[in-house]
């Protein structure tokens, strides 16, 4: 990566693996003492299964799939564990170059703070892509996806692995990823040409059609004749069954902006007295002050004017925000799903910020870098 990319820092992305080992190891002993899907995930796969292509099915079958050839094997529970936590790693270095690659502006937050660094290091972050699970996986998949969408015909295998990875793992993000590179493509300013573009989108229509199955079972609703009703109705059983869990927050009757700001804020200090809690907490409190950075008259400005990459970042992250908080109704899980979301939101306010400052640097000095 070092000798691909000029920009590529190697020594940040050596210290960015000593730490994201150091929550894999957090995360090994946590799950030694409670309760996790990780455990689950490696007892399915010691089953010896003659034919593996049972489990070759979206959803949790699939982690399954990628995990038992190498339990058949003899890997044990912490081997695999340190195997899916450095696919999470993997999808931090591509995150990193999504972020470098398109903005090329260093932005200081909080005074003194480079943002990008402090994006990288979020322990939460780290903490949901560090075990046998979902979760790293499909980190992974959405980083790469959304790295290989600058030049998508040069980094077609990026682009192909990790659609894969999120479609197998979860459909419906899927199906928001798509919808956000189709609307960012025909609205959102391009290098692309216009017969990549053109392909682009006929792919991803011809996808989601083929697929739709796929992904409104994921709900139950590849039979439906009201998606929208049924919809609301899976919504509102989901949503019951969870909050009955010990961290449970009944969102059924909250307004909209109310369930967003559940979804992206909470656990805040008040909800969570643990000291996951307050370590979340304080990860929350940094998420809701950069989001105050964008509440202004210029970022409605700047959205409207932006490349295409930041406008499907936008809409992967409005998207799936709105599905998910009809969902999810225990912090815990909110806490774990929004890590695959939240770094879509990050690069919106990255690259708005580091646009500001180009726009100052312009003023101020007559040959100013160059904003991608």
């Amino acid at each position: 990566m070092s000798n691909k990319f000029s920009f590529f820092d190697k020594k940040l992305m050596n210290r960015l693996y000593w730490y994201h080992l150091l929550f894999f190891l957090i995360y090994f002993t946590y799950a030694t003492f409670n309760a996790s899907d990780s455990k689950s995930y490696y007892f399915d796969a010691c089953i010896p299964r003659e034919d593996l292509m049972e489990l070759f099915l979206t959803g949790t079958k699939f982690i399954v799939f990628v995990a038992n050839p190498f339990v058949q094997l003899g890997f044990s529970y912490i081997t695999m564990m340190l195997i899916f936590s450095w696919t999470g790693y993997v999808g931090f270095v591509f995150a990193y170059l999504y972020f470098q690659e398109n903005i090329t502006i260093n932005v200081t937050v909080f005074k003194k703070y480079d943002l990008l660094k402090l994006l990288l290091f979020l322990p939460n972050m780290h903490f949901w892509t560090a075990s046998l699970g979902k979760g790293s996986l499909i980190f992974m998949g959405l980083m790469l996806f959304i790295y290989a969408l600058r030049f998508p015909q040069k980094r077609l295998i990026a682009l192909v692995l990790g659609g894969f990875l999120v479609y197998m793992i979860r459909p419906h993000v899927m199906l928001f990823v798509l919808i956000g590179v189709m609307i960012g493509i025909l609205t959102g300013r391009s290098k692309i040409g216009g017969g990549v573009k053109f392909l682009v989108l006929i792919v991803s229509v011809a996808f989601l059609y083929l697929a739709q199955n796929s992904i409104l079972g994921v709900a139950n609703l590849e039979g439906s004749e009201n998606v929208i009703e049924d919809f609301d109705q899976f919504a509102s059983q989901q949503s019951g069954r969870l909050v009955t869990s010990g961290s449970g927050v009944d969102m059924s009757n909250y307004p909209l902006p109310f369930k967003l700001f559940t979804f992206w804020f909470r656990p805040l200090f008040i909800d969570s007295p643990s000291a996951i809690g307050i370590f979340s907490s304080i990860e929350n409190l940094i998420y809701l002050l950069l989001f105050l950075k964008i509440l202004n008259k210029r970022f409605l400005k700047f959205i409207f004017k932006a490349p295409y990459l930041v406008k499907t970042s936008l809409i992967i992250f409005v998207l799936s925000s709105f599905a998910l908080t009809f969902v999810m109704s225990n912090l815990g899980i909110i806490m774990r799903q929004k890590s695959m979301v939240m770094y879509f939101g990050f690069f919106v306010i990255y690259y708005f910020l580091a646009s500001e400052k180009y726009e100052m640097i312009q003023k101020n000095q007559p040959n100013p870098v160059v904003l991608v």
